[in-house]
């Protein structure tokens, strides 16, 4: 409705009515006409209100001061990542992911224990008759650790970062001290960093609630350039070339050849096979020596409670990659390199009870070819039976016996026996 052109022609009309003496009739007909004109005033007035409302809902009713709140507080609000867990960081497409657990063990030797580690180390465990005192107790929190992920999405993939850390430094003096785990980059299939060996078949390492785990399998952790090319339909080819050094090997540390390692890994319905390649160098003063290494490792799914797995593997003069390894021998006068030629396998059935508790059975044997100045073991078998608790989420209680035995070429042995209980709280 056009209201101001009603008013005009009210007020014309009134202007008609005052100066026509014609029209000017009576009092009684003005009367009429001014109480026409107050009720159209009405309801202009009224119209009037409503187009206001019509106009400005949020004012009348405040939303308009509310969303501009909320849209200057979401600036500075928490948003969700791209991984789980994670949150973004303000200004960018980061995700950030922080993650870990506070750990505590408490381990009781029945027979003698190990001297040199606070967790099962077979390679060094006491031999009978040799003096030292049966049972001790031990209390640990070392195991802890924590860590960050990020993710960034590119044009042609995510760029994913981690960082991992402990308190576990090997030796009984480094207790307590920060170690780092992991600290890698990938992008495009491509790994950069520190992180466990191409080697490792983690995919088939039992879960024991002893942090070193099962004698014969490898076990390193590697600085490394890796390339994998994943394929569904195929499977997935991995290629790596890794940091030499042995840890803990006899002092060669001069290596000129990086170590490379090939990976084969195939999934099927029924659980997955792998094969990996292994060739490295070790060189001392005198000598230079290469060796390798060949690893198999299989899972086999028994329904949805029960997986059974396993891995074997040979290595040759190489301890960091073969768990309980004598390592190689370096001779002191000319300098020549020995390698120990060494086979490990591990085999573990892991069942699901509930969704609160799970254990695991596993067995691991490795032995040896020969002797070196490191170790002269010649055999090494362990048998573990736990159990792990979950009464509430992200809490987890653990028990576990551990059985183990050395043998050493001269015939002496070495038996451990051990209970280990272990709290952990994740975060």
């Amino acid at each position: 409705m056009k209201l101001q052109p009603t008013l005009i022609g009210l007020a014309a009309s009134l202007l008609v009515l005052g100066t026509a003496p014609a029209l000017a009739q009576s009092n009684a007909v003005l009367d009429e006409l001014r109480e026409e004109i107050r009720k159209l005033r009405a309801e202009v007035n009224e119209l009037k209100k409503q187009k206001a409302a019509e106009a400005k809902p949020a004012d009348a009713s405040g939303w308009g001061d509310r969303i501009e709140q909320l849209e200057i507080k979401s600036k500075d609000a928490v948003v969700l990542g791209d991984i789980g867990g994670s949150f973004r960081l303000p200004g960018s497409e980061t995700s950030l992911r922080f993650y870990g657990f506070a750990e505590a063990h408490a381990i009781h030797d029945i027979r003698e224990p190990g001297p040199s580690d606070l967790f099962t180390d077979l390679m060094f465990q006491p031999l009978r008759n040799s003096g030292t005192q049966k049972g001790k107790t031990k209390l640990t929190a070392s195991t802890s650790r924590f860590g960050f992920e990020s993710s960034t999405p590119t044009g042609v993939g995510s760029f994913n970062t981690k960082v991992e850390a402990d308190f576990y430094s090997y030796g009984s003096g480094n207790r307590n001290r920060l170690r780092l785990r992991h600290a890698y980059g990938e992008y495009a299939g491509f790994l950069v960093g520190q992180t466990w060996s191409t080697f490792m078949d983690l995919d088939n390492l039992p879960e024991t609630v002893d942090f070193n785990g099962p004698i014969g399998a490898p076990f390193s952790r590697r600085t490394m350039i890796r390339y994998t090319y994943n394929n569904p339909q195929f499977a997935k080819l991995t290629f790596a070339i890794e940091d030499p050094e042995d840890q803990f090997g006899g002092g060669s540390a001069n290596e000129r050849m990086p170590q490379f390692v090939a990976r084969f890994d195939k999934s099927f319905d029924w659980g997955a096979i792998n094969v990996r390649g292994l060739a490295h160098e070790k060189r001392s003063g005198g000598d230079t020596k290469r060796g390798g290494g060949l690893g198999v490792g299989m899972s086999f799914k028994l329904g949805d409670s029960d997986l059974l797995m396993g891995q074997w593997a040979r290595v040759d003069g190489d301890i960091d990659q073969m768990y309980g390894s004598n390592g190689y021998d370096i001779d002191a006068d000319t300098g020549a390199l020995t390698f120990d030629k060494n086979k490990g396998f591990v085999l573990g059935w892991a069942h699901t009870y509930s969704g609160q508790l799970r254990g695991t059975v596993a067995f691991g044997r490795n032995d040896a070819d020969r002797a070196t100045a490191l170790a002269d073991n010649k055999r090494l078998q362990q048998l573990f039976v736990n159990v792990i608790y979950s009464p509430i989420k992200n809490i987890e209680l653990g028990a576990e016996v551990i059985l183990g035995e050395r043998r050493t070429f001269a015939g002496d042995k070495g038996q451990m026996r051990r209970v280990d209980l272990m709290g952990r709280y994740s975060f």
